[in-house]
């Protein structure tokens, strides 16, 4: 039988046909036995690879990873290599980021109710503030960001805060009269101080060791970590350990992309963010006496400020932010001692 040009033309296009659904099955095949159809996820956050945040980062990655037998990724960002916090904010609102470990001061700014965890004094150690972290008020706390397409899955905490002091021995709030010092801009904060008689001054972290090496601040508040890593010694003479406030961050995640995922896969995120956010209060905490002979040996005198010293400062702070908002009244409340 005679094949005409039409009939070779239909023959043509079944077996091109035939070819292409074959090749697609076999990618579809090929892509379950390579592992493409994996979930990888990214996490920013501003902190250093040193830094407990980031480490908290890494193990949350190997959890999840270990937990989901390879079916979940994580990329960690660090050192604010996707821009500062309220730029990671706007990414994971819009769903372009994943997670970020959002520090509560960050949030603070958007959720009045987050300041409550920068009342002064309210904790004694951090592994009381991990203990607060799972009350029901922190975690109602958590839930004021549902409003912005975000979800607070959980707390993480770095080293309370100290105050350095570039030439003096501060022994109370009547020797911090006229002081200027670094503090991070959060309104929380700089009113502790300035309930002091210091002045503040918000300055980038990058700035603040040439700032204090000229004499432009006389001091700042900081945490044993940053103040090794950062070489802040070399430019402060004075340690006053007094663990004034603790310093809390919260993992955030986008809500579409979170309640995207299969219940199995969610309960993994939260179980490897405990298992991170324990790891990390943990470590610190073992830490916190080696931190201090550190900076002894780095020739800084080091030493001890009770809280009773700022008795005034305290109730100023309270009773104010107290106003602020039932949260915070509720969540200081229950905390204060």
């Amino acid at each position: 039988m005679k094949i005409n040009r039409k009939h070779w033309l239909i023959i043509t296009i079944i077996c091109l046909s035939v070819i292409i659904l074959g090749a697609c099955g076999g990618d579809e095949e090929a892509d379950a036995n390579s592992g493409a159809a994996k979930k990888t996820f990214k996490i920013g956050l501003i902190t250093d690879p040193s830094h407990m945040w980031t480490k908290a980062a890494e193990k949350f990655k190997e959890e999840i990873e270990k937990r989901s037998e390879g079916e979940m990724t994580l990329e960690v960002f660090p050192s604010g290599q996707l821009g500062n916090e309220s730029a990671m904010l706007q990414q994971i609102e819009s769903g372009s980021l994943d997670f970020g470990f959002i520090t509560a001061v960050e949030l603070s700014s958007r959720e009045k109710a987050f300041s409550a965890w920068f009342a002064p004094y309210l904790f004694e150690t951090i592994m009381d503030a991990q203990e607060a972290s799972d009350t029901d008020v922190a975690k109602e706390m958590l839930g004021t960001l549902d409003k912005y397409g975000l979800l607070g899955l959980d707390y993480l905490f770095a080293g309370q805060r100290v105050m350095l002091f570039k030439d003096k021995k501060v022994q109370g709030p009547e020797d911090m009269e006229g002081m200027v010092l670094r503090v991070t801009p959060g309104p929380p904060m700089l009113e502790f101080y300035e309930f002091t008689g210091a002045s503040t001054e918000g300055m980038p972290l990058t700035e603040v060791y040439s700032a204090a090496q000229m004499g432009v601040i006389d001091g700042m508040d900081m945490d044993l970590d940053a103040t090794i890593t950062n070489k802040y010694f070399e430019v402060v003479n004075y340690a006053a350990v007094t663990n004034h406030m603790v310093w809390p961050s919260v993992a955030v995640v986008n809500k579409d992309t979170f309640e995207s995922l299969s219940e199995e896969e969610q309960k993994i995120i939260k179980k490897s963010l405990e298992i991170a956010s324990d790891y990390a209060v943990k470590t610190r905490s073992s830490k916190e006496e080696e931190f201090r002979q550190t900076l002894k040996d780095k020739g800084m005198t080091v030493y001890e400020l009770d809280k009773n010293v700022f008795t005034k400062q305290i109730q100023k702070f309270d009773e104010k932010y107290k106003q602020q908002g039932e949260l915070i009244k509720k969540f200081i409340t229950k905390f204060r001692n």
